[in-house]
């Protein structure tokens, strides 16, 4: 049997309507391990092996490197206790002692060479919308694309929210939250930012 559907048959038993949407679609987003007690640092991809593209001054991730990866832990039937709550993501985001360092190695994975500072490392599913919090396929070094930055909020931060709204307030499932930031996140912003 094709590993790619025997694979897709296993997660149907406990994703529902998004693995559903995903067999049906072919547009299946990577899940990861989701939270953990303990985290620990993540190895990133070698040191020149992801590419920035470019939408004007906007930045994609590498979809080899940068594909996104959700978090089993919220589905479509619990928004509501989990990215719908408040405090929601603080409890689930990792320690700064961990994602400094997979920062530190991604911005070699990606060549980025612009002030730390200033770029997020950043989920490319945000933990608003049941991103995985350290699974390395949904982070990446996001260089900001605002002009004269002196921190890193960038234009990614507006359509997170916006995505989150609009999912808590039943104007858009979470899986297709999911999949429009994940696909392309510029394309997302244009159509609702």
């Amino acid at each position: 049997m094709n590993t790619t559907l025997s694979s897709r048959r296993r997660v149907v038993g406990a994703w529902s309507l998004a693995v559903l949407s995903c067999v049906l679609f072919g547009a299946c987003l990577k899940v990861g391990p989701g939270p953990q007690a303990v985290y620990s640092v993540k190895a990133q991809p070698a040191p020149g092996a992801c590419h920035y593209t470019y939408v004007g001054r906007y930045p994609l991730p590498d979809p080899y490197c940068t594909p996104g990866a959700i978090s089993p832990a919220v589905t479509q039937a619990n928004i509501s206790r989990t990215i719908c709550s408040s405090g929601y993501t603080a409890s689930v985001r990792p320690p700064e002692s961990v994602t400094s360092a997979e920062k530190y190695a991604n911005e070699r994975s990606y060549g980025y060479t612009g002030s730390s500072y200033i770029a997020e490392y950043d989920h490319l599913v945000p933990l608003e919308l049941g991103g995985d919090p350290n699974d390395p396929a949904n982070l990446w070094v996001e260089p900001n694309d605002k002009p004269g930055a002196t921190s890193f909020n960038n234009t990614k931060d507006t359509l997170e929210s916006t995505l989150n709204r609009m999912v808590c307030h039943g104007q858009m499932s979470l899986f297709a939250a999911q999949e429009a930031i994940a696909t392309n996140w510029v394309v997302a912003y244009q159509k609702y930012g």
